[in-house]
This record gives C-alpha cells, structure tokens and sequence, in this order.
C-alpha cells in the first residue's frame, strides 16, 4: 500500500515538474521576443464616425441589416498598414497601430459621457495614444432634447475630453462634424452645422489642441464632386430593392455608403498625419 502511495506521489511530483519546467520555458521564450507596441487611436463621436461592421449590433448580421452603411472610423484602420507607419515618425515610433472605433449613433458629447462611452476610453488610454473627438450632428439637434447640448454646453464636454486625455498622458485631436449633404446652393455645398461648426475650433485654440476641420475639407470635396455625384455615391440615397437592408430603398443625406466614408476618412488621414508631424516631441 504504501509502495503504491510513494509511486503515486512520484508520479504526480514528475508531472507538476515537468509542468513547471515547461510553463518557465514558454516565459523565458516569451521574454526572449521582442515586445510589440502599440498605439492607439481612439476614435470619440456619433454615426458618421462609427464602425457597423464592429459590435455596433450584437448578434446580428450587418450585410443583412445596415449594409451599406458606412461610418468613416470603420474604414480608417486601412491608412495605419505597416509601410505607411514611417511616415508617421517621429510623432508615432511603436510597431503598429490600432484604430478603436467607440463612436456611436445619435450621440452627443453630453449623452456620450453620460452613459459611460467615455468612461471606457479614459480607463483604456495609454500615454501617447491619440483621442480623435468628432461631435456636432447631435449636439445642435434642438428637435431631440434628449441628446441636445447648448454651444456652451458643447465647448465644455469637448474641454472635458481634452483635458482628461491629456491627464492619461494621451494626445487629444478635435475634428469638426463632417458635411451634410445640404444645403446646395449655386453648385456649392454650404454650411448645415451653424456655430457648431465654430466651436470645437474654438476650443482647439483656446486649449491648443491640434484640429481637423473636416466640415470645411468635405463641404469643398463633395463640392469639387458635383451634387448629382456626391448624393448617389457618397451619401445614403438609395433604390428600392438594391440591398437587402433597405428594401423600400433610402433617403438620407447625413450618413455614408462605402465609397463617401473612405474619400472623409482619407481627408481625415491627410490631415491627421500633417498635424502629428508637426508636433513637440
């Protein structure tokens, strides 16, 4: 009996060995690779900015109910490929990095704080990872009190995000929100944002903030565009019985099909990476 007990024991003694052997030599290789560094970028903002394609609809299937919906954070990853990151340096100097896309639809700065998107982001940030903040759409729409935020309402969420970034050691960059649609006048688009076009780059200069002002890059692009071209390849316009999601067809001159989120997602990218290498290191 007590043969069996000690054979026992030794045979578990081996294996629990043998497992810690093995479990070391798996660190010791770890450690041995080189760290991969990440930076990342988070994407802050409403519809026009969001990724449909991500977790936007737990459990359902996003060619059968949004395609072809497209917000431009879905298709900015793309410009951060591994040969275009030297062209970043010295601002980002880390072996890749990863666009997270917490835009969401209907949002404002107020309503995105309060229900804990923001909260996310500040717990999730790491110094030198990039906050771009997009807002505006929701913000100015009086006729939904329930996301409706004032102008000073506004500037002082947007201060918020900033200063909160930069508390994390983070680099905060506020875009303006991205053209409607309309209004056209005489072949040109105009403004549709009123003073919520002013405003973040207000703020951006009073807290020097580096800025994007993609109202004005995509007002004048569709512009260059035409109308006829911009509303039938850009925007949401569609016809009946062309996608599964939109059998009666669409009317919608706020969000994006595949082709207009790429061209503002390239505009941002443009934009982005001039600011970035012209910053203080």
């Amino acid at each position: 009996m007590k043969k069996t007990i000690y054979k026992t024991a030794s045979i578990l003694f081996s294996i629990a060995l043998l497992s810690a052997c093995q479990s070391q030599d798996k660190a010791q290789k770890a450690t041995a690779k080189p760290n991969k560094k990440v930076t990342h970028i988070y994407l802050i903002g409403d519809s026009t900015m969001a990724d449909y394609a991500g977790d936007y609809d737990p459990g359902k299937d996003y060619m059968k109910v949004r395609y072809p919906i497209t917000g431009w954070g879905q298709v900015f990853q793309p410009f951060f490929v591994k040969d275009s990151l030297a062209s970043l340096k010295p601002a980002i100097t880390t072996d890749s990095v990863a666009v997270i896309d917490r835009a969401h639809g209907g949002r404002s700065t107020r309503t995105f704080f309060q229900e804990g998107r923001w909260r996310y982001v500040y717990e999730h940030l790491q110094p030198k990872d990039y906050v771009i903040m997009q807002f505006g759409h929701n913000d100015s729409s009086e006729k939904h009190p329930e996301r409706y935020v004032n102008i000073q309402g506004y500037k002082e969420f947007l201060r918020l995000f900033v200063t909160q970034t930069r508390e994390k050691g983070g680099n905060p960059v506020i875009v303006t929100p991205v053209a409607r649609n309309y209004p056209w006048k005489e072949g040109k688009l105009n403004n549709a944002h009123g003073e919520y076009w002013q405003a973040p780059i207000d703020i951006a200069k009073e807290m020097n903030v580096p800025y994007i002002d993609l109202n004005k890059l995509s007002m004048e692009y569709f512009t260059s565009k035409g109308q006829d071209f911009t509303t039938n390849n850009y925007f949401m316009n569609l016809p009946e019985n062309l996608y599964e999601a939109y059998p009666k067809g669409q009317k919608d001159n706020t969000h994006f099909q595949p082709e207009g989120a790429k061209v503002v997602a390239s505009l941002v990218y443009k934009e982005f990476k001039n600011l970035i290498k012209t910053q203080k290191k």
